[in-house]
C-alpha cells in the first residue's frame, strides 16, 4: 500500500489517498487513532466511479469516524480510471437498451454485468482489508458497509474477518447470489429505498429472506435512490457500534 496524499480535515479525520498495486483508495482515521489505540474498521462499498461518489462516501466516513471507526474504499474494477471491459462495457449498454425501452431486464445481462464484477472485486477487497489491517492504528473487528449488494453478499459469505455488514439494495443480483446468501451467518442490516428507480424491489425482498443470517434488519423507507434519511443512516450506525465496538 503506497499512500499518495495525506489531510487533517476540519473535524480532526486524517484523510489519505493510497493505491493498492492499480487500485485507487482512501484512508479516513479518527483523531483518536494510533499504535497505542488501534480502532476497528468498516469498509465503504459504493457502486463506482470514486470522484463522483466521493462527497456522499466521505460524508459516511466522517460520521463513522465520530462514533471511532476508520473507513476505506476503494474503486471498483472498470471504473473511474481503471482500465475498462468490454465485456462489461457491452453489458452496461445492454442493460441501458433495456431500461430505455421499457423492457425487463434479462437474468443473463445481470449476469453479465454483475458476476465479473465481484469475481474481481471481492479479491481486490480483501487483499486491501490485507494492508489495512498491517497498518498499527488499525485493529478490528471489521465491518462492511454498502454496495453493489452482490459484492457485499459475497465478501459477507468469503472473508471471516467481516463480523457484521450494512447492505444497501439497489443494484442488480444475479441469480446465483441467492444461493451465496444462504451461506451468509454474520449480523446484517438491509437498507432499502421502496421507490429506488433503478432496483427490482421484489429481488431485493427476496435476497433479504434469503440471507442465512440469524440477525437480519431490513430497514426499508420511502423515496428514491438517493433519499435515504438520516434516521436510517443513524440505525444503521447503531448496528455497528453495537456489533463491532467490543
Amino acid at each position: 500500500m503506497h499512500f499518495t496524499s495525506e489531510q487533517r480535515l476540519d473535524d480532526g479525520v486524517l484523510e489519505r489517498e493510497f493505491t493498492l498495486g492499480e487500485i485507487p483508495g482512501v484512508l479516513w482515521t479518527p483523531a483518536s487513532a494510533s499504535p497505542s489505540a488501534p480502532v476497528p474498521l468498516i469498509l465503504l462499498g459504493h457502486p463506482g466511479e470514486l470522484p463522483r461518489m466521493y462527497p456522499r462516501v466521505l460524508a459516511r466516513a466522517r460520521h463513522c469516524a465520530a462514533d471511532g471507526f476508520a473507513t476505506a474504499t476503494i474503486e471498483l474494477p472498470g471504473s473511474g480510471d481503471r482500465p475498462r471491459s468490454a465485456t462489461a462495457e457491452q453489458a452496461r449498454a445492454d442493460l441501458r437498451r433495456a431500461l430505455e425501452a421499457g423492457e425487463p431486464v434479462s437474468g443473463e445481462i445481470v449476469d453479465r454485468l454483475i458476476l465479473p464484477l465481484v469475481d474481481k472485486a471481492v479479491p481486490e477487497w480483501q487483499a486491501t482489508l490485507d494492508a489495512l489491517l498491517a497498518l498499527p492504528e488499525i485493529g478490528g473487528p471489521v465491518g462492511y458497509s454498502g454496495g453493489v449488494i452482490a459484492i457485499g453478499t459475497r465478501l459477507a459469505r468469503v472473508e471471516p474477518r467481516i463480523e457484521a455488514a450494512v447492505l444497501f439494495a439497489g443494484s442488480f443480483v444475479p441469480a446465483v447470489m441467492f444461493e451465496e446468501a444462504r451461506q451468509v451467518g454474520i449480523p446484517l442490516h438491509v437498507l432499502l429505498q421502496w421507490d429506488d428507480e433503478g432496483n427490482d424491489r421484489q429481488a431485493a425482498l427476496d435476497l433479504f429472506d434469503a440471507f442465512g443470517s440469524q440477525e437480519k434488519t431490513l430497514n426499508a423507507n420511502l423515496g428514491g435512490h438517493t433519499g435515504v434519511p438520516q434516521f436510517a443512516g443513524d440505525a444503521a450506525a447503531q448496528f455497528f457500534a453495537r456489533h463491532l465496538l467490543k
